[in-house]
Protein backbone atom coordinates (compact mmCIF):
# COMPACT_ATOMS: atom_id res chain seq x y z
CA UNK A 1 0.00 0.00 0.00
CA UNK A 2 1.48 3.83 -0.55
CA UNK A 3 0.75 6.32 1.54
CA UNK A 4 -1.88 8.17 -0.69
CA UNK A 5 -3.85 4.82 -0.24
CA UNK A 6 -3.48 5.31 2.90
CA UNK A 7 -4.30 8.64 3.42
CA UNK A 8 -7.95 8.27 1.33
CA UNK A 9 -8.92 5.66 3.66
CA UNK A 10 -7.94 8.13 6.81
CA UNK A 11 -9.51 10.55 4.98
CA UNK A 12 -12.95 8.65 3.98
CA UNK A 13 -12.84 6.95 7.36
CA UNK A 14 -12.82 10.40 9.55
CA UNK A 15 -15.42 11.87 6.88
CA UNK A 16 -17.83 8.41 7.54
CA UNK A 17 -17.28 8.64 11.69
CA UNK A 18 -18.47 12.83 11.18
CA UNK A 19 -21.63 12.01 9.11
CA UNK A 20 -21.99 9.48 12.25
CA UNK A 21 -21.61 11.65 14.86
CA UNK A 22 -23.61 14.47 13.37
CA UNK A 23 -26.42 11.93 12.61
CA UNK A 24 -26.69 10.86 16.36
CA UNK A 25 -26.02 14.28 18.19
CA UNK A 26 -29.03 15.10 15.27
CA UNK A 27 -31.12 12.36 16.87
CA UNK A 28 -30.60 13.31 20.57
CA UNK A 29 -31.48 17.05 19.77
CA UNK A 30 -34.71 16.02 18.25
CA UNK A 31 -35.53 13.99 20.58
CA UNK A 32 -35.26 10.82 18.73
CA UNK A 33 -33.98 8.53 22.47
CA UNK A 34 -36.29 9.97 24.72
CA UNK A 35 -39.09 6.95 25.27
CA UNK A 36 -36.49 4.71 27.13
CA UNK A 37 -39.30 2.20 28.18
CA UNK A 38 -41.45 2.11 25.30
CA UNK A 39 -39.47 -1.12 23.83
CA UNK A 40 -39.90 -2.57 27.79
CA UNK A 41 -43.13 -2.47 27.88
CA UNK A 42 -43.82 -5.22 25.43
CA UNK A 43 -41.70 -7.53 27.70
CA UNK A 44 -43.67 -6.54 30.76
CA UNK A 45 -47.17 -7.61 29.96
CA UNK A 46 -47.55 -11.31 28.15
CA UNK A 47 -51.28 -10.92 26.55
CA UNK A 48 -52.40 -8.29 24.53
CA UNK A 49 -55.02 -7.16 26.80
CA UNK A 50 -52.32 -6.43 29.04
CA UNK A 51 -50.42 -4.28 26.09
CA UNK A 52 -54.14 -2.65 25.26
CA UNK A 53 -54.53 -1.56 28.73
CA UNK A 54 -51.40 0.00 29.26
CA UNK A 55 -51.26 1.90 25.96
CA UNK A 56 -54.85 3.15 26.75
CA UNK A 57 -53.34 3.70 30.35
CA UNK A 58 -50.51 6.15 29.00
CA UNK A 59 -53.05 8.22 26.70
CA UNK A 60 -54.99 9.21 29.68
CA UNK A 61 -52.15 10.12 31.65
CA UNK A 62 -50.91 12.17 28.93
CA UNK A 63 -54.16 14.30 28.75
Amino acid sequence: MNTTMVAVMLATSIVIGLIGLIAFLWGLKNGQFDDEKKMMQGVLFDSEEDLRHIANQKTKDDK
